[in-house]
């Protein structure tokens, strides 16, 4: 009994010697695996990317800068995972180091999105924003960029400007927040801050970049998310990023086209040429001289005035792109071609453009340079929109090209209305008739020619001794220029024997210097990140008008014209030359804070200084606060056991906005005088002397304020394949600028 209970109690010391020897020789042959997660096209470290050891549940999570360490098995494979990307499986072998790149996942678009000076996790967004990419699914003419956001996000309302080739469009983001001044959205291409203001030629700024270049949208709605741009980012902010290369990849040279027809859907319904003689003789069947003229004025033709005026409008798009990448620097160069016929004859669209971008990674990615450059050349043909409402109401029984004979070889031979004398020979145009539409439009050379050129330096250094610090100086310039030519024929009847020549040309130059630092770190639960920056910007405009008008000499006095009358090409010049500038000097600071990855909170400030407004009495200067606050409820362990659903996030914001484009110029505190026009002159005996007259001001003009409260829900199931937001905002204006008329002399 005694030798049995001892062979018992051998065996199980044996067994747990055994168990424990196995234990400590799998942990002697544990490696230390140490490593860094990237973005495989920016190559930005990514923070709280998740780190497992495959058929384990040992694993870990990258710090701020991307970086891990983790003690796995001898031939691991780690699973790496990121929300946003495509997760990646790594062989360890006999490595210690590992450099691991994820790429976005397609389907998840918009997981990691571009905020006003920097990036973050969608989910960990505080302030109301929604970013999209352009769907490569649904294809068409996308000659601007707003074409892109059309019925794409909530809140945003974009309205063409009548569909007119490459013609611009109204964007209202949550509506307007100003009587007089802008309610244009701020534009931000690549870091640069673009001027709303136009030149000739170009309909918006979001006309100097090819859509086939963009890669994302990101709309900033509310003024938690917008403040950080102060006085600009009343209305809301609209943040583009280009196209990049692709670090280490081999060059790759793409083709993407298109070529579409546009065609008018129906017309306005009207009368042809015989029912509307059918009426005529009907309402005017008696014998009284108005209803004789009446019918005596009715022609023979059928004629369909819209259909002269339409067209089946062909349209093509080329886009040649090469992408790659050396070790150090990924590179994208890109030219496109555009050409868009307007359904209304004589319209056209033609635009050319080119860009570049090269980011090229040196010491060890501590020091990022992203460099870009786009060019544009844009030629438009104009027509006169004023045609659709004239065609349909334009008499049908006359032709839009009437036989050659003495009275309408003076219009061209267009059959146009026009006044007789007694014994029937041609007096005048009759002005109160409609003109013939066909007429306006091929008598009417308008055409623009405009370029542009967007160039910026982003640079970004990450220090040695101190990664978690980093300066980033942005560097950036557009310049464009436009110029109108108008050319209408002195055979038109509404410019009959006066014709109308001439030209307007603008240019404009914007320049943009932008400094900021940023530190983030994390300890234990508390993840955050601080940014600091200043910003100056200078936007400086000129332009030059010049349009010359034939004037009658009626050699007969007779205050009549007719063929006996000599015309002279006496010319009168309408010359206007004119500057302008503005400064905007900016100093702005936000700070993130997360506990636990559930909690977060934001609070931004910018303080705006406008060369727009008076130093007098404080106006020059804007204080433009903003907090917001967010709780992920789907990182709490009662809601992350309910398995649809993905995401459940509260957000709750305020903040302050400020505006300074109030449509009257640079200088709207300060007296400015402006010479006469023609018409305007005052009179010396036979000398005509231009003279100046004061403008309106006003020397206590100062910013608007715009106060916006925001409430979110952002809601996810099955893995967010399903997600919808319900938002709740409250805005306030205070300080309306507004214009009105004031009685010459009372205000200067």
């Amino acid at each position: 009994m005694k030798y049995t209970n001892f062979k018992l109690k051998f065996r199980a010391y044996l067994t747990c010697f055994a168990f424990l020897a196995i234990g400590i020789y799998a942990y002697a042959q544990k490696t230390s695996i140490t490593g860094i997660v990237k973005d495989a096209q920016t190559g930005e470290p990514i923070l709280g990317a998740n780190i497992i050891e495959k058929t384990t549940t040992n694993g870990t999570i990258t710090n701020f800068n991307g970086e891990f360490t983790l003690s796995v098995a001898p031939n691991a494979t780690l699973v790496v995972k990121y929300v946003g990307y495509t997760p990646v499986e790594v062989a360890v072998g006999n490595k210690t180091k590992l450099i691991i790149q994820l790429k976005e996942d397609a389907i998840a678009i918009g997981e990691v999105v571009v905020i006003g000076y920097g990036t973050v996790k969608k989910n960990d967004a505080t302030g109301s924003l929604t970013a999209i990419r352009p769907d490569k699914m649904n294809k068409g003419q996308t000659t601007n960029a707003q074409d892109m956001l059309m019925g794409k996000i909530a809140g945003v309302n974009v309205t063409s400007h009548g569909g007119t080739p490459g013609g611009g469009a109204t964007i209202r983001i949550r509506g307007g927040s100003s009587l007089h001044a802008s309610n244009d959205p701020l534009i931000v291409i690549d870091g640069l801050l673009m001027d709303n203001d136009g030149i000739k030629g170009v309909a918006n700024p979001l006309s100097t970049v090819n859509p086939n270049d963009i890669e994302s949208f990101t709309v900033l709605k509310d003024a938690s998310a917008t403040a950080i741009y102060g006085n600009r980012g009343s209305n809301g902010v609209i943040i583009i990023t280009t196209k990049k290369g692709e670090k280490g990849s081999k060059p790759r040279i793409s083709y993407d086209g298109n070529t579409t027809m546009s065609s008018v859907k129906r017309t306005i319904d009207v009368m042809n040429g015989d029912e509307f003689r059918t009426l005529v003789n009907n309402l005017f069947s008696g014998v009284s001289q108005t209803d004789i003229d009446a019918r005596k004025a009715l022609g023979t033709d059928n004629t369909d005035w819209q259909s002269l005026i339409y067209r089946n409008a062909f349209s093509q798009e080329h886009n040649v792109t090469v992408v790659g990448g050396l070790k150090f620097m990924p590179y994208r160069a890109s030219v496109g071609y555009n050409n868009q016929d307007g359904i209304l004859k004589t319209s056209n669209f033609e635009r050319l453009t080119g860009s570049v971008n090269l980011s090229p990674s040196l010491f060890d990615d501590h020091l990022k340079i992203s460099l870009n450059a786009k060019g544009m050349l844009v030629k438009n043909r104009f027509a006169d929109n004023g045609v659709v409402g004239g065609a349909a109401r334009m008499d049908p029984t006359h032709p839009a090209v009437n036989s050659p004979d003495t009275v309408h070889n003076r219009f061209g031979g267009y059959w146009e209305w026009y006044d007789t004398k007694a014994d029937g020979s041609f007096k005048n145009v009759n002005n109160m008739a409609t003109r013939n539409p066909l007429a306006i439009l091929n008598q009417r050379m308008d055409v623009s020619n405009a370029k542009s050129f967007i160039g910026s330096a982003d640079i970004d250094y990450k220090f040695h001794f101190l990664p978690e610090l980093k300066v980033h100086l942005t560097l950036a310039m557009d310049n464009s220029t436009g110029k109108q030519d108008l050319n209408i024929s002195t055979q038109s009847a509404g410019n009959y024997h006066w014709g109308r020549t001439g030209w307007d040309e603008q240019s404009k130059t914007n320049r943009l210097l932008s400094l900021y630092t940023t530190y983030g770190n994390q300890i234990g639960k508390s993840t955050f990140d601080v940014l600091g920056g200043y910003e100056w910007q200078h936007s400086y405009r000129q332009g030059e008008s010049e349009y010359m008008g034939l004037i009658k000499d009626d050699t007969n006095k007779d205050g009549i014209i007719d063929d006996t009358d000599d015309f002279y090409n006496h010319i009168y010049p309408a010359d206007t030359r004119w500057k302008t500038e503005y400064y905007l000097v900016s100093f702005f600071g936000r700070f993130n804070y997360t506990y636990d990855n559930k909690y977060l909170l934001t609070g931004t400030i910018r303080n705006d200084g406008t060369s727009r407004f008076s130093k007098k009495d404080g106006n020059r200067w804007g204080l433009f606060p903003a907090f917001a606050a967010a709780w992920k409820m789907h990182e709490e362990s009662f809601i992350k056991a309910i398995d649809p659903i993905s995401e459940l996030k509260v957000s709750l914001g305020y903040g302050v906005t400020g505006q300074q484009d109030i449509f009257q110029g640079d200088y709207p505190y300060i007296p400015v005088y402006t010479t006469s026009i023609i018409g305007a002159f005052y009179q010396f005996g036979d000398q005509y002397v231009t003279t100046a007259r004061p403008d309106a001001y006003n020397s206590k003009i100062k910013w608007e304020s715009t106060t916006t409260y925001n409430a979110r829900l952002d809601m996810g199931f099955l893995s967010n394949r399903i997600t919808s937001s319900i938002e709740y905002y409250h805005r306030i204006t205070t300080d309306l600028i507004n214009v009105v008329q004031v009685p010459a002399g009372t205000n200067f």
